[in-house]
């Protein structure tokens, strides 16, 4: 079996539905059809010898060089051979009013300089273990089958050719061309899940491809950022645009599942699902960008879901609205065969308190750009705020979904933020609760926390009540106005000291023994640099960190400290919302 590609080697296209990876070596590698929360049909990520995929590439050596195309998830690959050099462009193409009604990826070939001889092979996975694939030739097409998946290949002058022996026996559909300069191919396949398929002409999809193109960029013009770091916003806000599920306006966490966060393996989630931590961050920045359609789309996706899976709040929603339950394990190696490979996350049930400051904190975000609750919101938001005051005082799961709960401390704070919101809010007429009540609690709240999570030893916010470990995830609140003020500097200091490896952070205590430092913590620590008035540091900070991406700007979940390989799911919401976030932070407080 070949050994998988580095994490670091792939980037990502998507079409509001779904996400594909594509390495350097143009092989597409991971592929769930039709939603990105689909057991996936190609996933040879995760399963070299039989998850499937997507090969496009010179015969012979070759070197390579890649971008995405300007204000797109449209992604150009240059391979130069001895003998010539040619452009692959890939997209995953959405239709003129939004996604298309199937998947549809689409890969034009372009000859520009000598003869390249190119190899292409569509190869279907068996489904991470739970299908036997199979070809059927219907005519003059060929089509793949893969459990409920019928997938289809088309396009122009990519001669593909039939094996010889019974179809029963082949694994996959393959071909080859030549390019000349001035050549153009293509290579296009389609997808539907328990449907009729449609197979488009080649002109269509070669059409499709620009118009994608065309798509993005419009897209891209609805919002600005003119600041520092600006190359790296907007491809962060477009990587994130793609984790937006659009049937829903749910915001997936990452791309994918089970990428290891270390070579031990074992701490292999899915992360194919709507955190309430994440889609708030998502919307916050949407927010910052004034992007009035994602943000109200995602924010309603947000409230009805909650209210229709109530009355307790959920860590995390499916993509559909419903509230998963379950993991499941397939057998399969994983990616360089460090397993588990599963379907599902074990915190769906926990207690966090933080997602209650999440919430409430995001709410407020939304009306202070001038947005009006519905009366059934603001009971909804009144009712979370009340039951903030009940549960506060409880141990739960934390930010990082441990499985011993405890008291701490960036939960109490998420739950003085939630508060903290809530009153705002009633200051402003958008809830009419007891606003007395959420300040006196407030309160309470904060005196409980300095008595009992802060070190005068460490000179830093602890973990936990009581206790001498760190958590980096306390610096989210220098942003949440909780402190902005001397502590929360020493505390930065003691961060960086115990879980500092160079611009990179580990999550907490105890943690460079078993993983990676945590990109989203980096970005975090930048933001709180600027919120306690340390901008040149928050800025010298940034500008190591934004190197730290691919080449193609996209971050992984973790990143090794000495090799600076990429570790766990991709690409990462957490990681890019981090950048996003203090990239503006840090604008907004060097203005004043």
């Amino acid at each position: 079996m070949d050994e998988s590609p580095a994490l670091r080697e792939y980037a990502a296209i998507g079409d509001g539905r779904t996400i594909a990876l594509v390495a350097r070596n143009g092989s597409i590698d991971w592929l769930p059809i039709p939603d990105l929360n689909s057991v996936p049909a190609f996933a040879a990520i995760l399963d070299r010898a039989s998850g499937g995929r997507i090969e496009l590439a010179p015969v012979g050596d070759y070197t390579v060089t890649r971008r995405y195309l300007r204000g797109t998830n449209v992604l150009s690959t240059l391979f130069r051979t001895a003998t010539g050099t040619v452009r692959v462009t890939d997209a995953l193409i959405t239709g003129n009013e939004g996604r298309l009604p199937w998947a549809e990826l689409g890969r034009r070939i372009e000859g520009l300089d000598g003869e390249v001889r190119m190899r292409w092979t569509v190869r279907p996975g068996t489904m991470l273990g739970t299908a036997s694939p199979w070809i059927q030739h219907i005519g003059a097409h060929s089509i793949v089958h893969a459990g409920p998946v019928t997938i289809g290949v088309t396009g122009s002058e990519h001669h593909p050719r039939r094996n010889r022996q019974r179809a029963s026996s082949e694994d996959a559909l393959r071909g080859a061309f030549t390019t000349t300069a001035g050549s153009r191919h293509l290579l296009a396949i389609v997808a539907t899940e328990n449907e009729p398929l449609h197979l488009p002409d080649a002109a269509t999809v070669d059409a499709g491809i620009d118009r994608t193109i065309s798509t993005w960029r419009t897209w891209s013009r609805t919002f600005g950022f003119d600041g520092r770091w600006a190359g790296d916003v907007q491809r962060s806000a477009l990587l994130l645009k793609l984790l937006i599920y659009a049937p829903t306006g749910a915001v997936a966490a990452a791309a994918t599942t089970s990428l290891p966060e270390s070579s031990r393996g074992g701490k292999n989630w899915d992360y194919r699902f709507a955190w309430v931590r994440d889609a708030a961050y998502s919307v916050r920045a949407l927010v910052r960008f004034g992007l009035r359609e994602e943000t109200h789309a995602a924010f309603s996706w947000l409230l009805d879901t909650i209210e229709a899976n109530g009355p307790d709040l959920h860590v995390f929603y499916g993509l559909d609205g419903g509230v998963p339950r379950g993991v499941t394990a397939y057998d399969v190696p994983g990616w360089n065969g460090i397993g588990p490979v599963v379907g599902g996350n074990r915190a769906q049930g926990q207690l966090q308190l933080g997602v209650f400051g999440d919430l409430l904190g995001l709410a407020g975000e939304y009306v202070s750009a001038g947005n009006i609750f519905d009366p059934d919101t603001a009971r909804m938001l009144t009712r979370v705020a009340d039951r903030v005051c009940d549960l506060w005082r409880r141990p739960d799961s934390g930010m990082w979904e441990l499985e011993e709960t405890q008291h701490f401390t960036s939960s109490k704070m998420g739950c003085w933020q939630a508060l903290d919101a809530a009153i705002h809010l009633a200051e402003k007429g958008q809830v009419s609760g007891n606003a007395d009540r959420w300040r006196a609690e407030r309160e309470r709240i904060r005196e409980w926390i300095d008595a009992h999570c802060w070190s005068a030893e460490l000179g830093a916010y602890t973990m936990v009540a009581g206790r001498a470990a760190l958590d980096t995830s306390v610096l989210l609140h220098a942003a949440s106005g909780f402190e902005r003020g001397p502590r929360m500097a020493s505390t930065i200091d003691a961060l960086v000291r115990e879980l500092g490896r160079g611009p990179l952070l580990y999550r907490y205590s105890g943690m460079a023994e078993v993983e990676h430092p945590f990109v989203a913590c980096s970005f975090w620590l930048a933001a709180a640099l600027a919120c306690v008035g340390r901008d040149a540091e928050a800025a010298a900070l940034m500008d190591k960190l934004v190197k730290l991406s691919n080449d193609v700007g996209v971050f992984a979940e973790m990143i090794d400290e000495d090799e600076v390989t990429f570790w766990g799911n991709l690409p990462q919401g957490l990681s890019h919302l981090g950048l996003i976030n203090a990239a503006i932070t840090i604008e907004e407080q060097a203005a004043g």
